[in-house]
């Protein structure tokens, strides 16, 4: 059912363009999610010491390199990028200057694409879109995907029927345009691309036991992680968007589907299991966090907190594995899910390898079901948020990556061959191997600004601005360590300790990564770090410019150009876009816009961009706030830059995941709604998506525009 923000006088536009008052957090507004989440997505991550215990040299102790200011401000004015043929999105972005004034009321314009009347912050069991726009649900979790695949039933659930339909907590979701002509009259369709981050078993079955799960429970536990691949349509008439049972393209690659392993450690020792002598074969893809569209119109996903479902390292006794298996954060006793119980491959001490075979980036091509899906070993591995990838001004890929973990690092990977135009066979072929041959390098970020100035409380420095000059470490290419006392195999397998080894900058859960397709620039979502600058933390960082404030919460958003845009170059500039919280909090920081004219914004998780160069952001962990996660728009360019409003929120106790903003639709991933204290099955929280009486279902949701006589309109126009 189509849902509106309230009848609030206080969020309509005045007659002062580009001015709106805004609702800011009000006493009744409290936290509430529960902690499944944390248990069941990462393994309680943030309740354990940072894995990170390496002694980086910090941001104060560093010289300023290679970049002045000025030199990176006049790199990004002459920037000129490759747009990527065959992805569904697109978008521009500003140039990095910071202004702290605020624009004058008179004559200011909103943004293209963010002329909407944005959405007061609040704690509905809805997803609240602006006045004027509708929203329905395209596929919940248990809605068929496979053909023949049997409706869902909460009661009596199978692993059977779960391996055919929509799997749980789905969390990135990427679009490519299905043109062979089987659409119905005024549809248009798509191929959309699915990931299932994690499950939330007290919440999927009636007297969930957490101690002792049956086989069949953790079956189907197994099967609703993975991937979807599906036909959507889109009427264009309405604007709805429905689910297709297709049989060529629709499929579900789930926590048992076999992957190949490629690229320069597929077939090492580091990756050879009792179950595969080779080294190169995979069952499962696990925790598949965020991903991407690539340019020649195939999907990647990015396998994050996989530490999670192996048990028992503390059975490795060598040193050395030890220290590895300590720096990905693997359970030393029995896992939250005990899968290992079932499968012995999850159990390190029968299978030590078994976890160096997940943590990688995958790719998927939803166009031809018989391509066997990657595990793609030359971008590293570690907690992969996501990739997202650029063309160098030569056509080579460039994929930018993310370690969403405390203090750990920003990356990136240059191919080393170029991508072939078309869509022929041969071209298609050629550009899937795009990502397995180049050099993987780790960001080190340089504040241009006294360590004095950088108190940890968001005080911006003298300059007025968070900002410096950056440089990307080479750690490995092809066979080749560029990393003092590793092999390239051991860089692959255990990038962490490589960006360790280099001094890496430590970063406060550093998520998304994604570069603007229009005009290159790089927006890392910064989520939260509550442990910067903690006094009694065993093994913590002092706040430097790159991540200014001490037990950061909130998290931030930098906004990054490489030198004269040469996405293949190895310096680059920065700035930080949005410190972010409650606009009252002095911290805050957005863009140098009036911060009465902004909405509040926590825990920036993704971020996807529209044809108008405006940033989109969805958010993860509002209860920080005390308000519900949602998707926020965000200007860059001009007089409203950091301009950030809410566009949409999700469902009480949801995250706000996947989103995917053209001019004609949006589409956004509540995930998990319903987590709140004491949420069951018994006593369910929430009863989105599906009304009274019945189970919160995670699911994608498509949010329109409804324009003259009731026609879909343009998105933010």
């Amino acid at each position: 059912m189509a849902q509106s923000c309230p009848d609030d006088a206080s969020a309509r536009p005045t007659d002062q363009p580009g001015r709106v008052p805004l609702p800011l957090l009000t006493a009744d507004i409290t936290p509430g999610r529960q902690g499944l989440t944390c248990r069941y997505r990462c393994g309680n991550a943030c309740a354990h010491e940072a894995p990170n215990l390496s002694d980086n040299e910090y941001f104060g102790d560093v010289l300023a390199r290679s970049l002045s200011r000025r030199g990176v401000l006049r790199a990004g004015a002459v920037l000129t990028v490759a747009a990527g043929a065959g992805t569904a999105l697109a978008g521009t972005a500003a140039a990095s200057t910071t202004s702290s004034s605020v624009p004058a009321a008179a004559g200011v314009r909103l943004p293209r694409g963010l002329d909407y009347e944005p959405v007061p912050v609040n704690t509905a069991d809805a997803v609240v879109v602006p006045p004027g726009y509708e929203s329905n649900v395209v596929i919940r979790w248990g809605d068929p995907v496979v053909p023949g695949a049997p409706e869902f039933d909460f009661e009596n659930q199978t692993a059977e029927a779960q391996a055919g339909q929509f799997g749980y907590n789905n969390d990135f979701c990427g679009l490519v345009p299905l043109r062979d002509g089987s659409g119905s009259r005024g549809g248009e369709r798509y191929l959309m691309f699915n990931n299932h981050e994690y499950t939330i078993e007290p919440l999927m079955f009636r007297g969930y036991d957490e101690e002792n799960p049956t086989d069949e429970q953790i079956r189907i536990g197994v099967e609703a992680h993975g991937l979807s691949v599906l036909v959507v349509e889109r009427d264009r008439n309405s604007g709805r968007m429905t689910a297709v049972l297709n049989e060529k393209y629709n499929r579900r690659y789930t926590g048992t589907a076999e992957f190949v392993l490629d690229g320069p450690a597929a077939g090492s020792d580091l990756l050879k299991t009792s179950a595969d002598s080779s080294g190169t074969v995979v069952l499962g893809t696990l925790n598949n966090c965020a991903g991407g569209v690539t340019p020649w119109g195939t999907f990647l996903s990015g396998e994050e907190n996989f530490n999670q479902y192996f048990a028992n390292a503390a059975a490795v006794t060598d040193a050395t594995a030890a220290e590895r298996v300590q720096r990905y954060g693997i359970t030393e006793e029995a896992s939250g899910r005990k899968w290992e119980r079932l499968d012995p491959r999850f159990d390190l001490a029968q299978e030590p390898n078994e976890p160096n075979r997940f943590g990688w980036i995958v790719e998927v091509d939803p166009y031809d079901p018989k391509a066997p899906p990657m595990k793609h070993t030359a971008l590293g591995r570690f907690k992969h948020e996501g990739a997202t990838i650029q063309l160098a001004h030569d056509g080579r890929a460039v994929a930018y990556m993310g370690d969403d973990e405390r203090f750990d690092y920003v990356y990136k990977f240059v191919s080393d061959e170029k991508m072939m135009r078309g869509e022929s066979r041969r071209a298609r072929e050629h550009n899937r191997t795009l990502l397995t041959k180049g050099t993987l390098y780790v960001a080190k970020f340089t504040g241009d600004s006294p360590a004095a100035e950088i108190d940890g409380t968001g005080t911006l420095p003298a300059d007025g601005a968070f900002d410096g000059s950056g440089e990307w470490i080479p750690l490995a290419r092809g066979d080749e360590s560029f990393v003092e006392g590793m092999t390239a195999a051991e860089v692959y397998v255990f990038t962490r300790l490589a960006g360790d080894k280099v001094g890496a900058t430590k970063m406060d859960r550093p998520e998304d990564v994604e570069p603007n397709p229009k005009t290159g620039h790089v927006y890392l979502a910064l989520t939260n770090n509550t442990d910067r600058g903690k006094a009694d933390a065993d093994r913590t960082a002092p706040a430097d410019e790159a991540n200014p404030r001490v037990e950061n919460k909130h998290g931030h958003v930098i906004e990054l150009i490489e030198t004269k845009g040469d996405h293949t170059g190895t310096t680059f500039g920065w700035s930080i876009l949005l410190v972010c919280g409650d606009p009252d909090d002095p911290s805050t920081y957005f863009g140098g816009y009036d911060k009465s004219q902004v909405s509040p914004i926590t825990s920036p998780d993704n971020v996807a961009f529209d044809s108008h160069g405006n940033l989109w952001v969805a958010t993860d962990s509002g209860q920080a706030l005390g308000i519900n996660d949602g998707l926020y728009g965000v200007s860059l360019d001009g007089p409203t830059r950091g301009r950030t409003t809410l566009f949409a929120s999700v469902p009480v106790g949801a995250e706000c995941c996947g989103p995917v903003v053209t001019d004609e639709f949006v589409l956004i991933s509540p995930q998990h709604p319903g987590d709140l204290d004491d949420a069951s099955p018994e006593s369910p929280a929430s009863n989105w998506p599906d009304g009274p009486g019945t189970q919160p279902r995670p699911s994608v949701v498509n949010i329109w525009k409804v324009g003259k006589n009731g026609r879909p309109g343009r998105i933010g126009q």
